[in-house]
């Protein structure tokens, strides 16, 4: 259950990550800020690692 959140968030905040910078550099036009897709992206992506590791870590032993 973990694994799989932290999963999709990693995914979701790649998304956001690259459709925000791409936006941020114009290449892309969307209905949201750009600045605001990059942010979460971030947090997302950064989210869904920690928790990957956190999930990794309690897993053994």
């Amino acid at each position: 259950m973990i694994k799989t959140l932290a999963l999709i968030l990693t995914l979701a905040g790649a998304i956001a990550l690259v459709i925000g910078v791409m936006g941020i550099f114009g290449s892309l036009n969307v209905g949201l800020s750009p600045w605001a897709l990059g942010i979460l992206g971030i947090i997302f992506f950064f989210a869904g690692i920690s928790l990957l590791k956190y999930a990794n870590q309690s897993g053994k032993g």
